[in-house]
């Protein structure tokens, strides 16, 4: 698999997580995922993260990023 074939499948990923895609992209995804070893970590932690997002009482949840740090991690993100 290409990087941008992971690019593409990371962008998706919240919608195939949350079962908002088609069937058959659905299949497509999973077996890009269970084929790459890194999307295979990236979706593990992913699924950590929400894990420990949802053991934190929402009054404790920090504010929203700010522009400038959104735009960084944009950055981040593309590299």
């Amino acid at each position: 698999m290409t990087q941008l074939e992971c690019k593409e499948i990371f962008a998706m990923l919240s919608q195939y997580l949350d079962r908002e895609l088609p069937g058959d992209v659905c299949d497509q995804i999973w077996q890009h995922i269970n084929g790459c070893p890194p999307c295979v970590e990236f979706v593990k932690s992913l699924e950590k993260t929400v894990a420990l997002c949802r053991e934190v009482p929402f009054s404790e949840r920090p504010t929203p990023l700010g522009e400038d740090a959104l735009e960084r991690l944009k950055a981040a993100f593309q590299k």
